[in-house]
Order: structure tokens, then C-alpha cells, then sequence
């Protein structure tokens, strides 16, 4: 039989470049598809705080917040998009390929865009994390909130002001995000970030495990399972993002094209964390500085009957419910519906 060789189609460019399109076209769909569970997720978020706007001001600017953040994202799925239309449609013979015009074209507004609206995703996202790690803390004592929280506000101003720079550096003429400039910036920028970030879940996690192992034997099941699971500290530390920021930093740093596949998981993975910590706060379900300084400890159940003479004996059933406030000294102890009857069997 004769050998049929089948006729080359594909892209004239080399090895690299052709995985760093698909790659990329790869993190646009990852991107799309987190775009719709973020649009559910604030539709959630949006419906529970708009039933409570008039609880308070903190309601009303978390409302403002999410609807920021989905306004953003919006404008940021929108020019990615666009950019892969343009790239790969309207300037697919470009010499040297789309990912070249791409490379070759950072300086339009389209890029710039991109660049920017990536930065301040990441930093809206970055600031509720804080927030939240404040918020936590504030249960052992305003200063001691503080002082915790210091160190990683400083670190957020720092990649602030690099994640400024990268944009810049990024969007520059003749330069991309995987010129040598602008990759330095960027990694140093996603460093401060992510470590912002990993400083931030540890001491939430930390705090949490905290209260974990001083309470946790004495609360009832429901309220265990609802503050105190594992789910719990995922979604209030925002270790979700953590990990997928981790693999597309090191890809990044390394120039490696599958970092493209981990920024959209990073991307996507970053905000629907946020989405998920303010699901939690209207729903109530959030930690708070009452949630840490108050909890349900048990109850006593004291047996009692009826006698001949119909007077409580032991073998009926009263019920004590007992509450500590870590802010007081001793144990409250509120009665029950049946307490009077104790009163008149102490008599």
C-alpha cells in the first residue's frame, strides 16, 4: 500500500508558541466558565444583601462592593474576548503568528484593559481578605486586631504599588507581560500578593483552629457543623485562591505556557472565594467578633415525675440551658420552661 502522508494545516510556528495559544485559549474558556458561576454567585449574594440593606451601612457597602467587583469582571471578560477575536480572527496571518501580534501590540487600549482590570480584580479581592482576617481577630481585642493585620496591610500596599507598575511595565511599546521587564515586575507583584494571601489564610485558619480546639467539645452538632467545618475554613480564609495562585506563580516565574491555564483558574478561583465569604456574612452563617466571643456550651437535663400526691418527683424532665461569653467570668444559666417547677421542688 502506498504510505498516504496527510497535509499539514496547522500553524507555521514553532513548538512553543503553539502551546502557548492553546493554552491561552484554554484560560479564556476556564475564564468564561468561572464568569457564569461569579454571576450566579452575586445574584445570591445581591438578592440576601439587598433584603437586608436596611440593617445598616455595612449591608449597603458590601452591596456596592460585589456589584464593583462583577462590573470589573464584566468589563475584564469582555476584553478578553475581544482580544482573542482580534488576535486570532482579524490578524490571524500577522507575521510570525496571533501570539506575535499579541506580543507586538501590548500598547493598545484593548491590552491595557486587560492588564488593568486583572490588577484591580486582584486587589478588591486581596482587600476583603484582609477584612475578613480583621474581623476574625477582632474577638481577642481591637489592638491585638491590629497588630495582626499590620504586617500583610503593608505587604498589600507594596504589591499595590508593584501590581501598578506591572500594568504599566506590561502595557508599554515593543514591551509584553513575558518581556524580562515586565515579567520581573509581574513576578515580584504576584509574590507580594500571594503572600499576602497565604499570610492572610494562616492566620484565619489559625485563629479558627484556635477557637476550634477550645469549644468544639462543648457545642451542640448544628452549631459545630455550621462554624467550625472544614468547609468553614476554606471559604473563610479564601484558601481556594491560594492554591491555584501558587501553581500560576511558579509557571509564570518559570515562563512556562501552562501558566495561562492557571491564571484563569487563579483568576476565577480568587473571586468566587470573595463571592463565597459575603454569601456567608448575609447569610449570617459568618464568623464575627459575637460569633467568636459567645457560644452555646450544653444543656443539663435534671429527671423528674409526678408522685402520688402530685407533686414533681424524680423521673420528669427539666431543662437548663447553659451559655458562656468569653468576655465575662462565670456561666449564665437560663431556665427553661419547666425551671418554675424546679423552684417549687427546691421549696
Amino acid at each position: 500500500m502506498a504510505d498516504m502522508s496527510k497535509p499539514y494545516y496547522g500553524p507555521v510556528e514553532d513548538q512553543a508558541t503553539i502551546d502557548i495559544e492553546r493554552f491561552f485559549l484554554a484560560g479564556d474558556y476556564i475564564s468564561g466558565v468561572g464568569y457564569g458561576v461569579q454571576l450566579v454567585l452575586w445574584a445570591s449574594c445581591a438578592l440576601y444583601l439587598w433584603k437586608q440593606r436596611q440593617r445598616g451601612k455595612k449591608t449597603t457597602l458590601l452591596l456596592c462592593y460585589i456589584t464593583l467587583l462583577l462590573i470589573v469582571e464584566t468589563i475584564f471578560g469582555i476584553v478578553q474576548a475581544r482580544t482573542v477575536q482580534v488576535i486570532y480572527i482579524d490578524n490571524r496571518n500577522y507575521p510570525g503568528g496571533p501570539w506575535q501580534y499579541f506580543l507586538d501590540t501590548q500598547s493598545l487600549a484593548i491590552n491595557v484593559m486587560f492588564y488593568a482590570t486583572l490588577f484591580v480584580i486582584t486587589f478588591l479581592c486581596d482587600l476583603l481578605v484582609l477584612w475578613r482576617c480583621w474581623v476574625i481577630w477582632n474577638a481577642s481585642g481591637l489592638y491585638i486586631a491590629y497588630a495582626v493585620t499590620l504586617f500583610p496591610f503593608i505587604l498589600l500596599i507594596a504589591s499595590f504599588a508593584m501590581g501598578t507598575l506591572w500594568t504599566l511595565q506590561s502595557s508599554h511599546p515593543g514591551l509584553s507581560m513575558y518581556s524580562k521587564e515586565p515579567l520581573a515586575f509581574g513576578t515580584a507583584y504576584y509574590t507580594l500578593s500571594l503572600g499576602v494571601n497565604i499570610i492572610l489564610t494562616a492566620l484565619i485558619v489559625a485563629r479558627l483552629l484556635m477557637y476550634r480546639g477550645t469549644h468544639l467539645e462543648h457545642l451542640p452538632p448544628e452549631h459545630a457543623q455550621q462554624y467550625l467545618s472544614l468547609a468553614t475554613l476554606i471559604v473563610e480564609s479564601a484558601a481556594l485562591y491560594s492554591c491555584f495562585a501558587i501553581a500560576f506563580l511558579v509557571s509564570y516565574a518559570l515562563n512556562k505556557p501552562i501558566n495561562q491555564i492557571w491564571l484563569g483558574f487563579a483568576q476565577a478561583a480568587q473571586q468566587v472565594a470573595t463571592y463565597l465569604i459575603i454569601y456567608r456574612v448575609a447569610d449570617g452563617t459568618a464568623w464575627t467578633k459575637k460569633t467568636m466571643s459567645t457560644a452555646a456550651l450544653t444543656s443539663m437535663q435534671f429527671n423528674t415525675k409526678n408522685g402520688s400526691d402530685g407533686k414533681r418527683r424524680p423521673g420528669g424532665t427539666a431543662t437548663l440551658q447553659l451559655t458562656m461569653d468569653s468576655s465575662r467570668t462565670g456561666v449564665d444559666a437560663v431556665e427553661d420552661v419547666e425551671a418554675p417547677e424546679l423552684g417549687e421542688k427546691e421549696k
